[in-house]
């Protein structure tokens, strides 16, 4: 088993590749273009196993207005494990990694997460965000997202608690905002 961080620069096509099939397995075919731009450009963390990449996840920076300041988020993408490798720890070493990039570099740390990687996340210590999930348009303004309130998970970084009576507002991105 081996473990490796890079950049999305420092990947070759075969590396991206992989990585794209993988997700693609893991989350069933229900993973398009826009969920894979989402992942890039920030830190990947690699496992391999005998047969290959078994495990992936990224961080890429976003930015979310508390209050009257905005915030440096990691936001973490692209969790994934290959069907056969389940079970055996990889998603607990590529969450590990990616939490500590996010400690280290973010004010906070956020994903979104579907319901069975909500079981991982919470153990881990993620907590759910219980306030407003809002989003800065590119035409409208900001706007809520009610459908994405109960899915997003945060993690304070350097931002210390954060009251959940204020709303957080994402920056825009084309797909899923969340």
């Amino acid at each position: 088993m081996s473990l490796r961080i890079a950049h999305t620069a420092d990947l070759d096509t075969a590396e991206l590749r992989a990585a794209r099939d993988l997700l693609h397995g893991a989350f069933g075919g229900d993973f398009g273009d826009s969920d894979w731009d989402h992942g890039l450009g920030g830190l990947h963390v690699l496992v391999h196993d005998e047969e290959g990449l078994a495990a992936h996840g990224s961080v890429v920076q976003r930015r979310a207005r508390y209050r009257d300041r905005w915030l440096r988020v990691g936001y973490v993408e692209a969790v994934g494990v290959r069907a056969d490798a389940r079970r055996r720890g990889l998603g607990g070493q590529v969450m590990a990694a990616l939490e500590e990039i996010v400690d280290r570099a973010y004010d906070l740390g956020a994903l979104g997460a579907s319901d069975d990687g909500a079981r991982l996340y919470t153990a881990r210590g993620w907590r759910l965000w219980s306030g407003r999930i809002c989003a800065l348009s590119p035409d409208r303004g900001i706007v809520r997202l009610p459908e994405e309130e109960g899915c997003v998970f945060v993690r304070p970084a350097r931002a210390g608690a954060l009251d959940p009576a204020h709303e957080l507002v994402f920056d825009w991105r084309d797909g899923d905002v969340m």
